[in-house]
């Protein structure tokens, strides 16, 4: 009889905690699963620059305890420009190393996806904070859009933070085409890339206003 009482204990206290663990896991899906993802507001975008509404895309892993979507905007005309924000919902953020790393692999990827290549030796690294007071990292690249003929020099940021008020990390890629020579136009034109990079301080390439996209978007 005592032996049958502590066995009914152990499956008692067994029941108890696959119930918890249950229930947590169910509130960490339900917790992950409800996040904004970060955005330019439409203010920011003036007549020129749109949001690409067939290049959204998002997806999930880890029973949704790991999430992530993308939004892109772009311009048309003869110096094509894009700028993506992707926000990533995980369990625990990434720290610096991750998002480095994940930085790079989205780099990869788009440029891949795009038809670029990336000039190594021109890497710039630097820090500098947004408008919403998060401090992020950023790495710019010169390179080239092999797709067209002759090839266009493109310019690359691709810029970084964690937003600790509602737990996402965010990454920006920006690719701008700054050449035109099918129409013989060896000068660089770098107002979309001076669009995409501009803050009141300055930071990048000396680009002072406070209308730049990346230093505009929200994420809380």
């Amino acid at each position: 009889m005592v032996t049958e009482g502590i066995s009914g204990e152990k499956r008692l206290y067994l029941t108890i905690a696959v119930f918890v663990l249950v229930l947590v896991i169910f509130i960490f899906i339900i917790i992950s699963g409800q996040f904004t993802p970060a955005y330019i507001p439409d203010t920011f975008l003036g007549d020129v620059w749109i949001e690409s509404l067939e290049d959204r895309d998002s997806g999930s892993q880890m029973l949704g305890l790991s999430k992530w979507y993308s939004l892109t905007y772009e311009t048309n005309g003869e110096y094509p420009a894009y700028l993506t924000v992707t926000t990533f919902k995980n369990l625990l953020m990434m720290n610096e190393d991750e998002l480095r790393d994940k930085t790079m692999e989205t780099i990869e990827e788009k440029t891949l996806q795009l038809g670029l290549v990336i000039d190594t030796n021109t890497k710039i690294v630097g820090e500098r904070v947004l408008k919403n007071n998060h401090k992020t990292m950023y790495i710019i690249y010169n390179g080239n859009d092999t797709t067209k003929d002759p090839n266009e020099n493109i310019k690359i940021i691709s810029e970084v933070w964690n937003c600790g008020q509602t737990g996402v990390s965010i990454i920006c890629i920006g690719v701008v085409q700054i050449t035109n020579f099918t129409h013989n136009n060896s000068v660089e034109n770098n107002t979309y890339w001076e669009e995409i990079l501009r803050d009141k301080n300055g930071t990048i390439e000396n680009f002072i206003g406070e209308d730049g996209l990346i230093y505009n978007v929200k994420c809380h």
